[in-house]
């Protein structure tokens, strides 16, 4: 990059806009490493009418107007009234609501396959977003288009502000996307909906729904100062999605968050079902782009599934959504056949799950994984170490201030021959000179090289990976916040 640099240029002539959007649209045009694979169709661009454009920027600055994703008051009381107000239209379908602390987004995208093949018109609620707002709602497995966002954003704001003027705080912008979520489903109208939760459970704001199956990942330690310290302790907030005789499915818990959860389900006459006891899986097999599995499922065995996507914990997603899916259509309970094997693997042969270890760019390899936690960055280190097999792997680490920064890095310290810590747009972002101190004390001072700007960062990490030669087997891991994989992925054009 030169004195002169583009990139500067036109964030400097980007006054009307956005600043942290114009930042990454003008990456996008500048970063010599550019990829060459298409753009993934479920993670969709800024609209090309300017108009269009234009008016769906105007819906982002007014949502961005409102408490963000991580200001919260725990209560449900706003959004209740908002789905007073607009008639309850989350209770017009049946929904599966997921919580979790890791592996929420990639399960409720395995049960919307799973719901789809089954010729089930679905709706999909989750959160964040890789690059584009309009991610978070989807219908048919798909992002709803900008206009249909616009639409209904623009059909419950008059709704919404009723709302906010009888209430002591404003909704938020989770709140208001949750009430746009459940307004398109009920308006497509779905057949079922697949609700992750935003943060917790008992006081998210998804948790409006009275979901027959009720879906908890694996639990750790993540927003330990709104969640709890212990897993026993973020395992009780979790718990709240489990409604009266409802099925639970769990996946693999720590022994406290376990009993939190059992203990809740006969609270409320809800049925269990565990991983590694009543479903699970058998057996695995790393393939060419993903992996074979053989899954126990509620209803018997499923056997030579073909999954595309990376790493063990996949497959047990896999396990855990299989068992919802199961569990919704009432296999094990009201009927004892299993579900149709061929269209299980058409389905989960179909799954995809962005900026999560997706590879996005070849010679060097460079690949994407949205870890943020330290039992995220384990479970991504892992899959790493059994799909890919590189001989020098750099990573690049954007994180937010309000992670266990130190913990993810000593997660990947055993893996990285060199880190490139940098920044990404959000105000949320760890100061990089914060993130270089804790990344000096975990790889010593000569493995760790700063750059502030995420463009310079992906620069430095594929000159570093390709010092080696093209065929050395050199890589970049991009990590560490799903901003950063986001802001990543556009940077090299992938969006």
């Amino acid at each position: 990059m030169t004195d002169s640099d583009p990139f500067d240029e036109i964030i400097e002539a980007e006054t009307d806009r956005d600043p942290d959007l114009a930042v990454i649209e003008a990456g996008s045009r500048t970063l010599r490493t550019q990829g060459t694979g298409a753009p993934q169709a479920d993670v969709p661009g800024r609209p090309e009418d300017p108009a269009l454009d234009k008016a769906l920027r105007e819906v982002e600055t007014e949502l961005a107007s409102r408490w963000g994703e991580t200001k919260l008051e725990p209560s449900v009381s706003r959004i209740a009234a908002l789905m007073d107000v607009l008639g309850d239209p989350q209770r017009s379908y049946p929904s599966i609501h997921i919580t979790g602390t890791n592996g929420k987004t990639s399960t409720a995208r395995m049960i919307e396959a799973l719901l789809g093949a089954f010729e089930l018109r679905t709706g999909r609620y989750t959160s964040p977003h890789v690059q584009s707002i309009t991610e978070r709602i989807s219908l048919d497995g798909a992002p709803i288009s900008a206009e249909r966002f616009i639409e209904t954003y623009e059909d419950i704001k008059p709704y919404v502000e009723m709302v906010d003027a009888q209430q002591e705080f404003r909704l938020s912008f989770f709140e208001v996307l949750t009430g746009m979520a459940y307004a398109a489903f009920a308006d497509a109208p779905v057949d079922v909906a697949v609700v992750e939760v935003g943060m917790g459970g008992t006081w998210d704001a998804t948790n409006v729904i009275d979901a027959a199956v009720a879906v908890v990942t694996p639990i750790d330690l993540d927003h330990t100062d709104r969640l709890g310290g212990t897993t026993g302790e973020i395992a009780t907030e979790k718990a709240g999605i489990v409604k009266q005789d409802a099925t639970v499915i769990l996946a693999q818990q720590p022994v406290d968050a376990a009993q939190v959860l059992l203990k809740k389900a006969v609270e409320v006459d809800a049925t269990v079902a565990r991983e590694g006891l009543e479903f699970g899986v058998v057996s695995r097999q790393v393939a060419v782009g993903g992996q074979v599995v053989n899954l126990r499922g509620l209803g018997g065995e499923y056997e030579e599934i073909y999954l595309p996507l990376h790493g063990p914990y996949q497959a047990h997603n896999a396990a855990v959504a299989l068992a919802a899916v199961e569990a919704f259509f009432g296999v094990g309970a009201q009927r004892p056949d299993p579900l149709a094997i061929d269209t299980v693997r058409k389905a989960f042969a179909s799954v995809t799950s962005p900026g999560r270890l997706e590879v996005v760019r070849r010679s060097p390899t460079v690949v994407l994984d949205a870890a943020h936690n330290p039992a995220g960055a384990r479970a991504t280190a892992e899959a790493v170490a059994e799909a890919f097999d590189f001989s020098r792997l750099i990573g690049v680490v954007g994180a937010s201030g309000d992670k266990n920064v130190r913990g993810l890095l000593e997660a990947f310290e055993p893996m990285f021959a060199e880190v490139v810590v940098t920044q990404n747009s959000s105000h949320r972002a760890m100061d990089v000179d914060e993130l270089a101190g804790i990344a000096v004390e975990v790889f010593g001072d000569e493995r760790v090289q700063v750059e502030p700007r995420l463009p310079d960062a992906l620069e430095a990490a594929i000159t570093l990976a390709e010092e080696d030669g093209e065929f050395a087997g050199g890589g970049v891991l991009v990590t560490g916040s799903v901003i950063t994989v986001g802001e990543a992925r556009l940077l090299l054009g992938r969006g």
